[in-house]
């Protein structure tokens, strides 16, 4: 007894790779189990010193190197995290732990292999100095028993059991798994080994947001393909697994030490792929299926070759262990066809695949389409416009009527849509080619309760109008006579937003569209004044729309659209904000590159025409200039005439003045220079010109 207490702490356990799906969902449901949760009441009290509650496990891991930067903040459910760390400070890690699990049952590389190889080995060769017993659990994959053949062909109901491991036989891909198997057995064995090994074989795993199983949860979720292809011909049988099942048996061999350290783990269900593929079709999405060829699943970039070879495994096995020795609790243990619901259900919350439900109301010409139609491309959810969806139910039924697949419809079917497509018309011949309402509400409820909106949302545009037709919409029939309102919360939208505008805007915006488009939209003046005085008579009416669903708490959000925002940016801006981010997948691999191509194209032709209006504007400075120039060089010559004139007409008087006192008394100067030619003529002139001014003073 003294050697059961021996833990009174939390175990340490390893796990590699724990951003990877399967490793991720084991660590999380050991992190959430308690001391002694899967022995006997009476056992657990016996054996356990640690107090009730207390967590058995704190989980220490690797992440892959395959993770990408970006992203280091550590899970809530691991002590410790170790990213890329060397073999030595790996091995100093692990030798810490009470508890080594590696996990290879999906798609393990040939490194991840090597280190798992590496892990057991070291351990093994540390075991001498280990102060506690330590266990190293290896998570295999039933592939390593894919090419098994039954023990006796005549009786084909006696399934293969763990207690026959040594004939399993791998696919050829999954050899050194197998060997890695034989390994950890090896070495793992022995009564006075202080390194105990198990191998866990486990199915292909599911749930808590599927991994390999993928692609068809989301194939049927979108609904883009009237029909979830299957590939190949489904008919292999497929041992599977929940992911949190996988990890209760974990936790039963860490409790528990079982004698077996062979251990299978696989639910009860024996359900083929098409059955599969069928169930989460019918569940989640359009209820069919087609086979296409199994290549069309490379092509189609649905599956990797890899991924393949695990979804054609045509295997039947019976986990004897976890049914007689273990205390397990169970999460699916008839399978995922049996507890479809519940997968959904996980798949739906681990994804958080929530459906947006919004009702756009508004005077006409407001600009509801508009906005609609961009809050569909934002959230990728479905336009509801009340005229089109009953020419879409009217076009469904003749579908079914005229080319119904016998597979999928039946006679009574056939039968039903007929008779509904009858009373339609009737109504519609009666009612001048308008359709009843209460016909109408019922289209519309099948609409908002069919797989797409459900799955993943809509935008109701413009309808409904009034209280009454809100009411019989929306409102739950089991709670009518309740005093207080209730709705069908799976089809009532979760946000409303009224816009609305000026009627001199609305009028303006009205008359402003083209002769034919005013008159496909009912928008020419007579029509368009009526349908406005007509929204404004329902909006001040004594119980309004508006006020059904503020009765329900959805208070509506009043929306003004302004003159300059004609590309709706601050309605969408408002409206986005309210709703929040998209809760869906969002754009495919395909349409992402498309935007982005868009986004490309419309950046390059931006780049252009500011290009172009740069070049336009530099063009216009350059000619301005040159103008300029012209003027200058024009204004400067008509200077330079003008003062040249100027200068002309200044210089007239001083001319006169020097023919009349100078120059006779130079010229006189200069001709007696001449003759009587003097050594200094210039001492001779001013002499001269001296004298004679002399003279000419007395």
């Amino acid at each position: 007894m003294g050697d059961k207490k021996q833990h009174t702490r939390p175990r340490r356990l390893f796990i590699n790779d724990v951003d990877r799906y399967s490793s991720q969902h084991i660590a999380k449901f050991l992190s959430t189990c308690t001391a002694g949760e899967s022995l006997e009441e009476a056992e657990a009290e016996e054996t356990l010193a640690s107090p009730p509650g207390e967590p058995a496990f704190h989980i220490v891991a690797t992440v892959s190197a395959s993770t990408k930067d970006g992203k280091d903040d550590k899970e809530s459910f691991l002590l410790e995290e170790y990213r890329s760390p060397t073999r030595d400070e790996l091995l100093k890690q692990l030798l810490e732990c009470d508890v080594v699990v590696y996990n290879i049952s999906e798609g393990a590389t040939q490194q991840q292999l090597e280190e798992a190889t590496w892990a057991i080995t070291a351990l093994h060769a540390e075991m001498e100095n280990f102060k506690s017993r330590k266990m190293f659990i290896l998570v295999s994959t039933v592939m390593t028993w894919a090419m098994t053949k039954p023990q006796n062909p005549d009786e084909p109901d006696v399934l293969p059991t763990e207690e026959e491991f040594r004939r399993r036989r791998p696919h050829p891909s999954f050899k050194n798994h197998n060997n890695l198997e034989k390994l950890v057995l090896k070495l793992g064995r022995g009564k006075k080994s202080k390194l105990t090994g198990y191998v866990v074989a486990c199915g292909l795993q599911y749930g808590r947001g599927e991994n390999l199983f993928h692609y068809f949860f989301k194939a049927s979720w979108l609904m883009k393909l009237p029909k979830v292809p299957l590939f190949g011909r489904g008919t292999n049988s497929i041992p599977m697994i929940h992911v949190y099942d996988l990890g209760g048996v974990l936790q039963n061999i860490i409790e528990l030490k079982p004698k077996s350290k062979y251990i299978l783990a696989v639910d009860d269900s024996k359900n083929t792929l098409e059955d599969i593929v069928k169930m989460i079709s019918s569940t989640l999405g359009p209820g069919k299926m087609n086979k296409v060829p199994e290549q069309e699943a490379i092509a189609m970039k649905a599956f990797t070759p890899e991924e393949l070879e695990y979804l054609n495994i045509d295997l039947r096995l019976d986990a004897l262990t976890i049914k007689d020795s273990f205390s397990l609790r169970w999460t699916s243990e008839a399978g995922m066809v049996e507890n479809i619901e519940s997968v959904v259900e996980e798949y739906i919350d681990a994804r958080q695949l929530l459906p947006i439900r919004i009702c756009l109301v508004g005077p006409p010409a407001v600009g509801k389409t508009t906005v609609a139609e961009k809050l569909c491309s934002h959230y990728q959810i479905h336009h509801i416009k009340i005229n089109e969806i009953t020419e879409e139910k009217v076009s469904h039924l003749r579908e079914i009527v005229n080319e119904a697949d016998p597979e999928y419809v039946s006679e009574e079917e056939v039968a039903a849509a007929r008779k509904q497509l009858e009373n339609i018309n009737k109504n519609m011949e009666v009612n001048a080619g308008r359709l009843a309402d209460h016909l109408l509400f019922d289209i519309l409820q099948e609409k908002l309760n069919s797989k797409l909106c459900r799955n993943q949302g809509f935008v109701l545009d413009g309808f409904p109008e009034t209280y009454e037709q809100a009411k019989l919409i929306f409102s739950d029939e089991d709670t009518e006579m309740s005093a207080r309102p209730e709705c069908n919360k799976m089809i009532t939208p979760e946000y409303v937003f009224a816009l609305n505008a000026p009627d001199d805007f609305l009028t303006q915006r009205a008359r402003g569209l083209p002769q034919s488009v005013a008159e496909e939209m009912h928008y020419t003046h007579e029509e368009f004044v009526s349908r406005l005085t007509r929204y404004r008579q329902l909006s001040t009416a004594e119980e309004t729309m508006l006020d059904y669903f503020d009765e329900l708490e959805i208070h509506p959000e009043h929306i003004e659209v302004s003159t300059g925002d004609s590309e709706y940016k601050d309605v969408m801006k408002k409206i986005t904000e309210m709703v929040g981010i998209p809760k869906n997948y969002g754009l495919s691999p395909e349409e992402q590159a498309e935007e982005a191509r868009k986004k490309e194209e419309e950046r390059k032709q931006k780049v252009a025409a500011e290009a172009a209006e740069r070049k336009r504007r530099n063009e216009a400075a350059l000619a301005e200039m040159v103008a300029q120039y012209e003027e200058w060089q024009k204004n400067l010559s008509e200077l330079n005439r003008q003062e040249c004139e100027l200068l002309e007409a200044r210089s007239l008087p001083l001319r006169n003045y020097l023919m009349k006192y100078v120059m006779p008394s130079l010229t006189e100067a200069m001709s007696d220079c001449c003759k009587i030619k003097p050594e200094d003529p210039v001492d001779f002139l001013a002499e001269h010109l001296l004298r004679n001014n002399q003279q000419e003073q007395q």
